[in-house]
């Protein structure tokens, strides 16, 4: 399937699947004055998978999340988490959804533990109860040790696991991620994964927000990859990486001024249009086969361009987002800011 034909599915309507799913989107709009930092996205998200939403800052997906959850009204368009209307019952969508946003909402002058028991009181759990589900919380996230210190004293990692746990205090069957993991190291990151899966194994959804190609790949069962407010593409990892050819070459020219001339020679020997990267003088071109990197590598070196370094590989979901949008997940869309509103 191409790039192309990808593109041309995310935009047709879906079919009417909304009954069994955890979540049914029909062309969600939320503008802020003039710009529309949603523009017509529909998802379809299956009870008990890890339904990841990719794309660069400001291209729609914390917006989109808000409005699921009720924090935004939804301008157009319709949405529904199990069966349950977003805009007509938003009371009730509240109880079958749990939302960890980009920022810890804990307390810093109380401990994890009154930080826990204190969500609880304020869902309507009886005192005892809370505690109870509090301590159990602190245990399932590996936290009990630092039960009674204060947050100010945690990691940016603790903070995060604290900040899910919070989510989970009434056990929703859903569960949204909003960039989990930004801004933790590596190490971390892994731990919050391991977490997140763990999650879908104890019978919960999850849609999460990211914009690390690596999370959607490691994590995702499917993704949706949004760029301006609109999706423009969406499947499995596998799928979305085979839509962009079965290997991928990368070329990093000695001299940058000779790319015009490379994208011709590549577009002669293959029929297809190579992917620039940001980077001065990097090319990514799509393989159907991986043997057919020598036909280009053999028409460059004839034509006298000089190649710096050379590789071949699977394509990554780097590429893929560079072809469906000609430009990185890192790219900062200053027209975006208010999705953060």
């Amino acid at each position: 399937m191409s790039i192309t034909e990808l593109g041309r599915i995310a935009s047709d309507p879906p079919p009417d699947r909304s009954t069994g799913l955890a979540v049914h989107a029909e062309g969600l709009v939320k503008a802020f004055g003039g710009h529309r930092a949603v523009d017509g996205i529909d998802l379809d998200v299956h009870p008990g998978e890890i339904f990841g939403v990719l794309g660069p800052n400001g291209a729609g997906k914390t917006t989109t999340l808000r409005m699921l959850a009720t924090l935004l009204k939804i301008d157009a368009g319709r949405a529904e988490i199990f069966g349950v209307d977003v805009a007509g019952n938003p009371h009730m969508i509240r109880q079958l959804v749990g939302v960890t946003g980009q920022y810890a909402s804990v307390d810093e002058n109380l401990t994890a533990s009154e930080n826990l028991w204190l969500f609880g009181r304020l869902q309507g759990i009886a005192a005892p109860r809370a505690r109870r589900i509090a301590a159990e919380l602190l245990g399932q996230f590996g936290l009990e040790e630092a039960a009674d210190r204060p947050i100010a004293q945690f990691s940016g990692g603790m903070r995060r696991r604290l900040d899910l746990a919070a989510s989970l205090i009434t056990r929703p069957p859903l569960i949204f991620l909003d960039e989990p993991t930004t801004g933790l190291d590596p190490r971390t990151r892994g731990q919050m994964w391991d977490t997140i899966r763990g999650l879908v194994a104890d019978g919960c959804t999850v849609l999460l927000t990211t914009q690390y190609l690596d999370e959607a790949d490691q994590l995702a069962d499917r993704v949706a990859v949004i760029d301006h407010g609109r999706k423009v593409a969406e499947g499995t990892p596998d799928e979305l990486k085979t839509a962009v050819g079965n290997s991928a070459l990368q070329l990093l020219l000695a001299e940058p001024d000779e790319v015009p001339v490379a994208v011709e020679i590549v577009r002669r020997v293959l029929g297809s249009e190579p992917v620039l990267s940001p980077e001065r003088g990097r090319l990514n071109v799509a393989l159907d086969q991986a043997d057919l990197a020598a036909d280009v590598l053999i028409a460059l070196r004839t034509a006298g361009v000089s190649i710096s370094s050379v590789s071949v590989a699977k394509p990554s979901l780097d590429e893929v987002f560079l072809a469906l949008t000609g430009h990185e997940t890192d790219h900062d869309d200053q027209n975006g800011t208010e999705e953060n509103r």
